[in-house]
């Protein structure tokens, strides 16, 4: 199996250098990557639990689904790509924004990420794949909010970064 190469940025997404994921985590070196949320009619999230052989942050609870981008593939290429990898279904993206954030997990690992944030719909059961998705689930976005004050423990570390911003974005903007 080829080791997957994140794309090293600089802080205005200009690409500067690709890295094995591994090594970009291990140097908490800033990367383009993005993050996936899927909406339904009724205003939910699709959220998947993590599959509990990740490397990290096994069975946690996060969006739909996030990833990085590869060598000369789009944001929207990219999100698409993952999203049918991980839960099986096709539909169309929009990007929204992008932020940077650093998150660093227990294992010595950090995610320092250039995140394009993206949103689509659907209606319909995902197809998982089980390798990368244990469970998933329909959640109301405010009870998202309310759960992730209640219980953090059950929700992956970038989740909750990720989260506040699109919560925020929605507010300030409509869909």
């Amino acid at each position: 199996m080829i080791e997957e190469k994140v794309i090293l940025v600089n802080t205005n997404d200009e690409p500067i250098g690709l890295m094995p994921k591994l090594e970009a985590h291990e140097k908490a070196l800033l990367h383009r990557a993005f993050s996936v949320f899927i909406l339904n009619d009724k205003n939910e999230i699709m959220l998947q639990q993590r599959a509990h052989q990740k490397y990290h942050s096994p069975l946690l609870w996060t969006n739909t689904c996030c990833s990085h981008q590869r060598e000369g593939e789009s944001n929207l290429e990219a999100g698409q790509r993952r999203l049918f990898e991980e839960m099986g279904f096709k539909t169309e993206l929009k990007e929204l924004f992008h932020f940077i954030y650093k998150a660093p997990f227990d294992n010595g690992l950090t995610e320092h990420e250039l995140d394009h944030v993206m949103i689509g719909y659907y209606n319909s059961e995902p197809v998982i794949n089980t390798e990368e998705v244990e469970s998933w689930k329909w959640m109301k976005i405010e009870d998202i909010k309310a759960d992730l004050e209640k219980k953090p423990e059950m929700y992956t570390v970038w989740f909750k970064i990720i989260f506040d911003e699109f919560y925020h974005y929605l507010e300030e903007h409509k869909l």
